[in-house]
Order: structure tokens, then sequence, then C-alpha cells
């Protein structure tokens, strides 16, 4: 009795709850829409994909590691706490670094009131800044339309003193306006002399004056090579420039994720572990479900935020800045709540390595080796979604509201059908669901290729329902067969580590290429095939591999004895001597 007055579970399931609800709410405030951020930064989609790989590959690494660690020297309290109170400072970090140009911050929306601060007063004037602020191969398109003579009397001297202290706009905008006059001049004179032309004959010629040859042509040489210098010059500064912001930003968000990753590593061990020590565990298996509905609501509302606010705050903060404020204010309750949330102290130390044990029941097992490689594929192909998708909209013209209720439709589908969940499964079978997934994910990705309006993502998010909610569902089935008791949390972990962590990483690498390389559309498109074909080959290879299927010991001391036949002989009603027995069976065919 003394042990249940000291154990107060359904308070610690309250405080656990509450945890979850603020730290996913503060999380959905920025972490989807940080790759909008990086485009108002100035940085391309190539560039994005590696900041986000880089992100994923340190969560894979650092996460399993620092916890344990916490584990091992009982620091987990301390980890929560630090983890939480570090990562509000590393993100407001990212606010710190200036966008590559004022065109960037000002691309997608409108700036009239702010034009007097030397930005760009109009919708013409916005394009024409963001064209030449944007690429390297901006500026050598223009400096090949002029001709070299114009090249020679271009003003460069904004240019060359660009990186002392003037913006990378401003100097491209002196440079192109003086050349644009110059461009306007060398047109005056083309003008005149085709008039000439037409007056001295078919083929006129310079006089024969051996001094003006002279004069002309080596002008003509050095007109070119100038010319040539001075285009190089503003291709060399752009470069360096997007070159630095995105070392800055890299170095920024390393930083964040360092902080971060080991704090839900550490809780979820916290809590199962409190709960599996006073028998309670069945209340972990939804814990999940607060954590979703906090992410929900915090990224509805805070997309209605912005989305009603200026582009601008002021001169320098672009309403943008707004996500990691709200941020910032979620992750400083979460904080709070964490002093209370109650953390079991392990006075026993693992002698075996439960992630190396979960891999060697994996490979050993054909249908989950071929689920680990689904949920690679899955991770690849959902980081586009994630990183991009909100690039996508933004070019059909949406706003922060319209991406926040993607969002929320997404969580809210799932948790949905995730009340049917075991009737899915016994309906369609867990091969069946996974493919099912595999379409419906593949399904949404040629249909975000496809957006015509700022409002028509929203009714293809509910088929995350089943390419996330029920997908993941049977490969968590999955490793409940090839587990043995007590490696079932940590086969899970192998899995989502495949598809949260190298999956994600190595599928922004690759999607960022492709966006850049190609386009949006074909990422999106390129992606559905790509699922198309491993649905139909996990199908084809899963039917062929023989089910191996476990026994879940702890199941079997929670069955009924009534079911046993009277008839039965006392070896035969002995369930661990029958389920051995079966097991000896399978293997040994």
């Amino acid at each position: 009795m003394r042990r249940n007055k000291q154990w107060d579970v359904n308070k610690a399931m309250l405080l656990s709850r509450l945890f979850h609800f603020l730290h996913c709410a503060g999380k959905a405030c920025v972490i989807p829409f940080l790759t909008l951020y990086l485009r108002h930064l100035g940085l391309t989609a190539s560039l994005t994909g590696i900041i986000m790989g880089t992100k994923h590959f340190i969560n894979l690494a650092w996460a399993p590691l620092s916890g344990y660690f916490a584990k091992h020297y009982n620091k987990r309290k301390v980890v929560i706490l630090s983890s939480l109170l570090c990562s509000i400072g590393a993100g407001l970090l990212l606010l710190l670094i200036p966008p590559a140009n004022k065109a960037a911050m000002s691309r997608y929306c409108n700036i009239s009131a702010f034009a007097g601060f030397g930005l760009p007063k109009t919708a013409e004037d916005t394009i024409n800044q963001s064209q030449l602020g944007n690429t390297a191969v901006t500026v050598h398109a223009f400096t090949t339309l002029i001709s070299p003579t114009a090249l020679t009397l271009m003003n460069t001297k904004h240019v060359a003193t660009a990186g002392a202290g003037q913006t990378l706009n401003d100097a491209i905008s002196a440079t192109a306006a003086a050349s644009k006059h110059e461009v306007k001049r060398i047109a005056h004179r083309q003008f005149h002399w085709e008039n000439h032309k037409n007056e001295e004959g078919a083929n006129p010629e310079i006089p024969d004056n051996s001094d003006s040859k002279r004069s002309v042509r080596p002008r003509s040489i050095r007109s070119l090579k100038t010319g040539t210098t001075h285009g190089q010059k503003a291709t060399d500064i752009i470069l360096e420039v997007q070159h630095q912001l995105f070392f800055l930003v890299l170095m920024a968000v390393a930083l964040w994720e360092v902080l971060a990753a080991p704090l839900e590593w550490t809780v979820d061990d916290g809590l199962y572990e409190y709960l599996d020590f006073v028998d309670a565990t069945d209340g972990y298996s939804r814990h999940w479900i607060w954590g979703y509905l906090g992410a929900a609501c915090s990224a509805c509302g805070v997309g209605l935020l912005v989305s009603n606010l200026d582009c601008l705050l002021n001169v320098h903060i672009h309403r943008s800045s707004v996500h990691f404020y709200c941020y910032a204010i979620l992750i400083t309750l979460t904080l709070l709540t964490g002093t209370f949330l109650p953390v079991h102290v392990n006075r026993k130390q693992e002698q075996t390595n439960k992630v190396l044990k979960a891999l060697h029941l994996i490979s050993n097992d054909g249908r989950a080796t071929l689920c680990a490689l689904t949920a690679f594929v899955v991770g690849a192909v959902g980081s586009t979604v994630e990183n991009y998708l909100f690039w996508q909209m933004q070019d059909k013209g949406s706003s922060e509201f319209y991406m926040g209720a993607s969002i929320a439709i997404m969580l809210f589908a799932e948790i949905l059908l995730s009340f049917f969940s075991n009737k899915i499964l016994k309906t369609v079978g867990q091969s069946g669901t996974v493919a099912l997934g595999m379409f419906c994910m593949a399904v949404q990705c040629l249909y975000y290729s496809f957006l015509w309006s700022p409002w028509s993502v929203l009714p293809i998010q509910s088929l995350n329902a089943f390419s996330n909610g029920a997908l993941w569902w049977a490969l968590n089935a999955q490793c409940e067969d090839v587990s043995t008791p007590g490696m079932e949390r940590s086969v899970q972990r192998v899995f989502q580590a495949l598809s949260l962590g190298l999956g994600a990483g190595i599928g922004s690498l690759v999607g960022g290429f492709v966006a850049s390389r190609f386009s949006l559309e074909v990422l999106y498109r390129a992606a559905a095939v790509v699922l198309v074909i491993w649905s139909v080959a996990f199908l084809t290879v899963q039917s062929r591999i023989p089910r191996q299927k476990r026994v879940n010991y702890s199941q079997l001391l929670a069955a009924d004895n009534s079911d046993l036949s009277d008839t039965e002989t006392d070896q035969e009603r002995d369930w661990l001597v029958k389920a051995m027995k079966d097991e000896k069976e399978n293997n040994s065919w």
C-alpha cells in the first residue's frame, strides 16, 4: 500500500501528457516552417537540403548516444532541463543571421509601407531586385547582353567595395543601374551606326586610317578583357556572400540540433521505465496523441498569426521571426513543466546493447529486413514533402495559415484513424497496409506537383492517416512479431532511425539537388514513381518470404487459463512448454 501512495500514476500521466503537448506545440511553431525561413534568407534548394540532411544525421547519431549517457549516469532530469533551456537560445540564434539581400525578404509579400527605407516599392522592383540578387547565373547572363565597349564604362566601384560594409543587393543594384544607362547609350550609338551603314552602302568600313585602326582594335580587346573581369568580380561576390550565409546557417542549425536531440529520447526512456516499474505501461501507447494535438493546434495558430502580420515587423525583422518567438515561449512553458516531470532512477546497469541486438533480430528475419528497407524509402520520400511542400505552396500564393492548416488536417486525420488501427490491420493485413500507405503517399506526392491554388493542398492532406499513420502501425506490428521479450521498443527505434534519421538525411540531400537542378514538380513526380515501384516490389518479395513469428511471452502471461480444454494433459496445458515447442518447430522449418 505504501508503494501505491508513493507512486501517483495518474499525476505522472497528466504531467507527461502536458509536457508532450507543450513540447510538440513548440516544435510545430518553427520546425515545419524552418525551410521556408531558409528560403527567405536567400538559400537555394540544394543548400537547404544539405542543412536539413545534416540536421537529421546529427539526430541519428547523437540522440541515442546522449540518451545512453543520461541513463548510465542517472542524469536524465539534468539533460532534459538543460536541453530545453539551451535549445531556446540556439533557436533564437538563427534570427541574428542577416539575409543575403533585401529582395529575399520581400519576394513573397507586400512591403510597400517600408519602401522609404530602401526596399523595393513595387512588385516589378521586387522582381527585378530578386532576379539580380538571386544567383550568379543572373549576373553572368546580364553581362553577356551588353557589348564589351559598354562593360568598360560600367561603374564597378560599388561591386568592388561590397565586402567592406555594403550589402550584396546595394552593390548589384548600383552596378545594374550603371550598366542599364550604358546599354541605352550603346543602343543609341548603334542606331546611328546602322543609319550610317545604310547611307554609305552595304559594307561600310572605318576610313583607312592606320591611327584609327590602331586605336580601335586595342580598345576593343581591352574592353572585352575588362568586361569579363568585372562580370567575374560580381559573380564571385554573389557566390561568396551566399556561401558565407550557408555556413553560418549550417553551424547554427547543427548547434541547435546537438542541444535539442537528447530531449525526446531521454524523456521517452524515463516515462516508459517509470510506468514499467509500477506496471502501468498501458498508458504509454497513447501518449503520442497529446503531442499530435499540441502540434496541430500550434501549427494552425501560429500560421494564422503570421499570415495576418505585415511582411516586416520593422525595417530589419521579417514576420517569419514570430515562429521563433512562439517557439521560445512554448519551450519555456515546457521547461517549467519539465521540472515536475517524474523520472525513474534506474539502479541497474544493462550488460547487453539493445540496439545491436535489435539489428541482429532484424537482419535474421527476411520480412523484418524488407520492412526496414521500406522504412528507409518512406523516410527519404517523406523528407522531400517536409522540406519543400511549403515552397511549392508559397509559389502558388499560399499564406502561412494554409500551411499550418495543412499540418493540422494531417495530424487530426491520423488521430481519428488510430482508433480503428487494429481493425484495419486485421482486414487488410500487415503487408497490405504497408503497400496501401505507400500508395497513398505516392498519390499525395503526385497531387503536390499539380497544385493550382493556395488552398488546393488541404483536401489531400487527409490521406496522411494512411500514408503515415496506418503504414507505421503495420511496421510496428512487424516489430512485435520479430522481437523477443523486452526488445519491442528497441526494434521500433531501429525502424525509426532508419526512416527519420538515415532515410530523411539522404532524402534531403538528393531532394535538394533534384529541386535545384530541375524543379519541385519534377521532384514530387519522381517521388511518386519511386513509391509506386517500391510498393509493387514490396508485395512481390513479401509474398515469397516465409513468416516466422516469434513468441511474445509477455502476452502469453496475460492469457486466460479458461481457454484451455479440460481434456488436455498437464503437459499440454502448460502454455510455456507448448509455446517453446511451437517456436522450435517454426525455426526448424
